[in-house]
C-alpha cells in the first residue's frame, strides 16, 4: 500500500534506537521528510545515514522542557510546516515501589508525559493553523494493564492513553487526528537483557499467546497508516500490538 507520505513532514522523538529508529527510517523510505530527535547525536547520525537523505536530526533531552518546547518551532523553521508528530521517547525505570525514590517518578513523568504534552501542544497549534495534522503517541501495554516493578512507567503510559483519547475528542473538529499505539514485547535494544538470556526469553515468550516477540518491522505499517492522511476518521484509538498478551485472562 502506498501511504502517500511524499509531502509529509514528520517529527519522531526517541528516534536514535529501537522502535523510534525503525519508525524514522521506515517513514523516510515511504517518502516522508523526517526530523529524528533524541539525546545521542552519534546514534541519530547513524539513523540519518539510513534515511535516503530524508532524515535530519535534532539533539534534545526530553527532560529539558525549554528545549522540548522549542522543538516544533525548529521543525517548522526548517521545513515550513509539521504534518505529523510521533511521540515515541520514553524511559522505564524498574524498581520495588515501596522503596523507589520519588525523583524516579518525577523523571519518568517529565519524559513520558510532560514532554509529549508540550510537543502535542506546540504541534497542535501549528496543525490547527494548517487545517490538518496527525499525532501518534507511543504508549505501552503497561498503560493498558499495570505491571509489577514498573508502577511509575505504567502510570505514565496510562496517562498517555487518556491524553490521547481526550485530545482526540477536543481536536477532531479541527481535522487533527490523535491516536495511540501500545506495543507489547518487541525484539529491540530495550529488551536486550531478555534477548541475551535464554531463560528470561523463554519465560517472557511463554506469557505471549503468539509465543514469540515481535520484530520492529511488524509495527511499521500501522505507524505509516496513522501518520498518513489515509485514515481521517480514525482518532482517539488505542492500538494494542502485543501478540494477544493483554487480551488473555
Amino acid at each position: 500500500m502506498d501511504f502517500q507520505l511524499q509531502d509529509t513532514v514528520v517529527l519522531v522523538t526517541g528516534a536514535s534506537r529501537g522502535l523510534g529508529a525503525a519508525m524514522a527510517v521506515t517513514l523516510a523510505e515511504e517518502g516522508a521528510t523526517v526530523v529524528a530527535a533524541a539525546r545521542s547525536k552519534d546514534s541519530l547520525d547513524d539513523v540519518a545515514a539510513r534515511g535516503q537523505g530524508r532524515i535530519s536530526v535534532e539533539v534534545v533531552d526530553m527532560r529539558d522542557e525549554t528545549a522540548v518546547s522549542g522543538l516544533v518551532d525548529s521543525v517548522v523553521a526548517r521545513h515550513g510546516r509539521i504534518d505529523a508528530l510521533v511521540n515515541n521517547a520514553g524511559i522505564a525505570a524498574a524498581g520495588t515501589f515501596a522503596e523507589q525514590d520519588p525523583q524516579v517518578w518525577k523523571d519518568t513523568m517529565t519524559v513520558n508525559v510532560i514532554a509529549p504534552m508540550l510537543l502535542a501542544q506546540a504541534a497542535g497549534r501549528k496543525m490547527i493553523e494548517q487545517g490538518h495534522g496527525r499525532i501518534v503517541n507511543i504508549a505501552s501495554t503497561t498503560g493498558v494493564r499495570g505491571k509489577p516493578h514498573l508502577v511509575g512507567y505504567s502510570a505514565s503510559k496510562g496517562a498517555v492513553v487518556r491524553m490521547t483519547e481526550a485530545l482526540a475528542a477536543e481536536w477532531a473538529a479541527k481535522n487533527v487526528q490523535v491516536n495511540c499505539i501500545a506495543p507489547g514485547a518487541f525484539a529491540t535494544d530495550a529488551q536486550k537483557a531478555v534477548l541475551e538470556s535464554p531463560d528470561l526469553l523463554q519465560r517472557r515468550v511463554a506469557k505471549i499467546p503468539a509465543r514469540r516477540m515481535a520484530d520492529a518491522a511488524e509495527l511499521m505499517p500501522l505507524v505509516c497508516l496513522l501518520v498518513s492522511a489515509s485514515s481521517p476518521f480514525t482518532t482517539g484509538a488505542v492500538f494494542v500490538v502485543d501478540g494477544g498478551e493483554s487480551g488473555k485472562l
